[in-house]
């Protein structure tokens, strides 16, 4: 497991207080995970740092896209017990969140750039598309830091996170399309449901640069920042939600999410059917 192997346990105090450089890293550093402690001092907020500056934090590599992949079916798999993960945060190292695809490697047409309009097809579904289906089955919350450039399927990583606080150095751009590209990673569907479609087809259309305080008027971000304070920001906004009950954090998400796509009825029946267990939960108190 990616926490349980290579990193060691940490708290919010001592993470804030400390050099990032300090903390334990592995082999293959494409994303640097961590445990922070939450407000009952257990170690239920993950942390994860993007961590291959040098490629600026590039998404579409299979190592990278793998570590995404096996990190949230990990926390997944940890909803329960004294190593309960209840919130997940991610951020980037360096000031660049992240610039979205290996630009070195789609001019060199290597990795999931190669081969012809077939093979290309497949590698998109094969490779970059597995991330934001595999956020949409992480059932913890899941917030991002956004320390610096968020850029294409950066940008696109931002709207796949349930809620995001950005530091005031941050931009955003959907620049696909100064590439003579369309978002190949679910940004057609991401960012008109974050932002609407005005802002989307601004975004998309245009390929520019947005600051954070646009961000934020366009919601897209919920927060602006000083940039010496996102990720305290971020992690108190974690452990607001890691004091309380783990099922009733995800359930309540899920519900959220869900009823966006149903009618009123289908809702507030589900929402009955849920309460109704709730009541009976050891987590219902009065």
């Amino acid at each position: 497991m990616l926490w349980l192997t290579h990193r060691r346990w940490i708290t919010s105090k001592t993470l804030l207080n400390s050099n990032r450089t300090n903390c334990m890293t592995d082999s293959s550093p494409a994303l640097l995970v961590e445990r922070c402690h939450d407000g009952n001092d257990e170690p239920s907020i993950v942390l994860a740092t993007f961590n291959r500056a040098a490629l600026k934090h590039a998404i579409s590599d299979a190592d990278m896209i793998d570590a995404i992949e096996q990190l949230i079916d990990e926390i997944n798999a940890s909803l329960t017990g004294p190593q309960a993960v209840k919130v997940l945060v991610v951020t980037g190292s360096d000031g660049v969140f992240s610039g979205g695809g290996n630009i070195k490697a789609m001019q060199a047409r290597t990795g999931m750039f190669a081969g012809d309009e077939r093979q290309l097809s497949e590698h998109y579904r094969d490779y970059i598309q597995r991330i934001p289906r595999a956020f949409a089955r992480l059932q913890v919350p899941a917030i991002a830091a956004v320390n610096g450039a968020a850029i294409g399927a950066g940008n696109d990583l931002v709207c796949m996170c349930d809620m995001a606080i950005a530091a005031r150095s941050a931009v955003f751009a959907e620049s696909f399309i100064q590439l003579g590209l369309i978002p190949g990673d679910g940004g057609a569907w991401l960012l008109p449901r974050r932002v609407g479609m005005q802002h989307a087809m601004a975004m998309a259309l245009t390929g520019r640069r947005f600051s954070a305080d646009e961000a934020l008027a366009m919601n897209l971000v919920m927060q602006v920042v000083a940039d010496d304070q996102l990720l305290g920001t971020a992690l108190g906004l974690a452990r607001q939600m890691a004091v309380h009950d783990g099922r009733v954090l995800r359930e309540s998400k899920r519900l959220l999410l869900e009823a966006q796509q149903q009618t009123l009825d289908q809702a507030l029946d589900a929402a009955a059917q849920l309460q109704g267990q709730l009541h009976h939960a050891e987590s219902f108190k009065l």
